[in-house]
């Protein structure tokens, strides 16, 4: 027989659409009474098609757990008439709550143009109030009945869906006919519940996520793509706890001190600073291009020019004698979704559970990019740009970028993380030849190939594999032969890139910045000061080579330079003035603390490790500024406290380290536009 004469598939099926056919007339509610948006625009269009993906996610959600009781193969919905007033009062409790969510967020989206999320709870803080408030602004006994009959009547119909389902005559199916039923239904919910059937890596399934509901970078049309009970859960478990505004104003003066910020307001707790062109500006009949390349899982570890005697990265090597080579370059914390957010906002990611771009509340911040008016602006990535939701950040906060990820690329993907780091760089070439020659541009490039799998793909353009024995490679650093090879592969890319740039007629007018976005896991470093193993710095100390042929003259930076640099930075040498409410400084403008200080997150977790480190020092302590420890870079024996031998450094260290890292906390929400 038909597999579909199973009654409890029938069951199952039908009460999912039910469900979902509710939660897509309540998108329909919302689109027509209070988004405002504009119907005949395709980008609507498209957003709410997301949106329903959402729904339809809810509703498998919601009745997961009937169609587990269904499924039981001896007491069941079928069999046990107690299970059935249980699955009933699950679904009155299911779809009261939902339908209570929906109602909260059309009078919050009335009353404030914002989806309902977490923040909702601070209307708790003053319950009398804000209860005062609705009953005097929302006819809220209608509502309330509204709410009651609605509930009430798919209560109806899905009792009635139940007796004419569930309470009909089994049918005869055949066990191979079921099984297969089976399976379809299996790889059914999957789907939907990762709400995606096309571009669909199966090696690495990203579900669809809020962030998509953003593509188009307008929060307005965002909002008819997003799920409110989703996005509700999603903002909820992010968690609240944001800075101590205690911290931050009893270190005010001496952060903003360290920023440079010329109007200080410690009532306020103002750090927004401006900066003019520069007198060091560069020359030229047009602005200058900035290519940001950023290498995956790459530290100063693995790189010949920082010692390692493997001579792994010819081409790097190469270039750090041709550019601003960089000695102490470190990111704030691991992690690359933490890198791309410090990189583009200039906020280093302190948060302490996950990212920062999984936070629904705070991913449309402001960066200089910006300020680069008149420029094309494109980010570029190899595999998903929904994992970790960084295209949430990159879409909200950069104003008419053009973002390419692994569904755009004609590339084959290699692995799990989309098209090859050579085939990125070959088809980004393509698009960056077709900016106009008039047109400055500004791309970021993200490669993702020197990380596991480390994949060796075949069209790699005579990329040679190197042989060498397991002993060696640990003996340099690397974990594996394949480790090694992978960052052969990532180095022979570059000058690939570098390479395609020139042939694309763009080499000559572009600034080029190549920065890792952490180490990755290493075996022994001897090559390296014994401070780099012992108390951690490995992690966050990356390359970073800033390569502009004919401007910039080869130059050794020794001082210590952080990650929320780079842009101010760049924005100094293209002319671009700016307003800086972030982190970041220009670093050819002199540090006002004197030696330079880079803030770090050395352990992650509740209750992070942090430090500040210069070229010579760490200064390390709890995160609450507990036990703190001063650290001589230079020394044979780096665990050693030091603090006493150098007060001065240690007391100037100590206050910066936790009023750097609090601050930061706190520019996470204070930077948000």
């Amino acid at each position: 027989m038909n597999g579909l004469q199973s009654r409890r598939l029938r069951y199952g099926v039908a009460a999912i659409g039910l469900v979902f056919a509710l939660l897509a007339m309540l998108r329909l509610v919302f689109v027509w009474a209070f988004s405002g948006v504009d119907l005949s625009d395709s980008v609507v269009v498209e957003t709410i098609g997301i949106g329903l993906r959402f729904d339809l996610r809810l509703a498998v959600l919601i009745m997961l757990p009937l169609a587990l009781l269904a499924w039981f193969p001896r007491w069941n919905l079928m069999t046990v008439p107690m299970l059935r007033w249980l699955a009933r009062s699950y679904l009155l409790l299911a779809l009261s709550i939902v339908g209570l969510v929906y109602i909260i967020d059309f009078g919050h989206y009335a009353y404030l143009g914002v989806r309902i999320n977490a923040t909702v709870l601070r209307y708790l803080e003053d319950a009398q109030i804000s209860r005062q408030m609705v009953w005097e602004t929302y006819p809220v006994i209608w509502i309330t009945l509204s709410w009651f009959a609605a509930v009430l009547l798919w209560i109806y119909a899905l009792i009635r869906l139940e007796r004419s389902t569930l309470d009909g005559e089994p049918q005869p199916i055949n066990k191979v006919v079921l099984a297969s039923t089976t399976v379809v239904g299996v790889v059914a919910v999957l789907l939907a519940l990762l709400g995606r059937v096309s571009n669909l890596n199966l090696e690495n399934p990203i579900p669809l996520r809020w962030s998509d509901a953003y593509f188009s970078g307008n929060n307005q049309i965002a909002a008819v793509g997003i799920n409110p009970v989703l996005f509700l859960y999603d903002t909820l478990k992010v968690g609240q706890s944001q800075f101590d505004e205690t911290q931050v104003r009893e270190h005010y003066p001496q952060v903003a001190h360290y920023l440079g910020v010329t109007k200080p307001d410690s009532a306020q707790l103002n750090f927004v600073r401006q900066q003019a062109v520069q007198p060091y500006k560069f020359e030229g009949e047009r602005p200058p291009n900035v290519i940001f390349v950023m290498l995956e899982s790459l530290g100063t570890s693995a790189v010949g020019a920082y010692g390692n005697p493997l001579n792994p990265t010819p081409n790097l090597d190469k270039l750090a004698k041709e550019s601003w080579f960089f000695k102490h370059f470190y990111v704030p914390v691991t992690g690359t979704a933490k890198t791309v957010w410090a990189s583009i906002t200039g906020v280093p990611d302190v948060t302490r559970q996950e990212t920062a771009t999984r936070n629904p509340l705070i991913t449309r911040q402001h960066t200089l990019l910006n300020d680069f008016e008149g420029y094309q602006k494109l980010y570029m990535i190899g595999g998903n740009a929904g994992w970790a939701n960084i295209n949430a950040l990159i879409h909200q906060s950069i104003d008419g970028v053009k973002l390419y990820d692994e569904s755009h690329w004609r590339s084959p993907r290699v692995d799990v993380w989309g098209v090859s780091d050579l085939d990125l760089f070959k088809e980004s070439d393509e698009l960056l030849r077709s900016v106009s020659k008039d047109q400055p541009f500004f791309a970021y490039l993200q490669t993702a190939g020197n990380h596991r799998p480390f994949t060796i793909p075949k069209n790699n353009d005579g990329f040679v594999v190197h042989h060498l024995s397991l002993e060696q490679v640990q003996a340099a650093g690397s974990r594996s032969v394949e480790q090694y090879n992978a960052v052969r592969l990532l180095d022979f890319n570059i000058g690939r890139l570098m390479d395609i740039a020139k042939s694309g007629g763009y080499y000559d007018n572009t600034i080029f910045v190549f920065f890792g976005d952490h180490n990755t896991r290493i075996s022994q470093i001897p090559h390296m000061a014994p401070a780099f193993e012992q108390l951690g710095l490995e992690s966050n100390n990356v390359p970073l080579l800033i390569h502009a042929p004919g401007r910039l003259q080869p130059k050794v930076i020794a001082e210590a330079v952080g990650l929320a640099d780079l842009l101010p930075t760049i924005a100094g040498m293209a002319g671009i003035p700016f307003r800086n409410g972030a982190m970041g400084r220009d670093i050819q403008q002199p540090a006002p603390e004197g030696e330079r200080v880079v803030p770090l997150v050395l352990q992650e977790g509740t209750f992070p490790v942090i430090g500040g480190v210069t070229k010579d020092f760490l200064l390390q302590m709890a995160h609450d500024g507990s036990a703190p420890t001063l650290h001589d870079l230079a020394s044979p024996t780096p665990r050693d406290d030091v603090a006493k031998l150098h007060p001065e450094e240690f007391q100037r260290l100590e206050s910066l380290t936790q009023g750097l890292h609090e601050t930061a906390r706190m520019m996470l929400y204070r930077n948000v536009r």
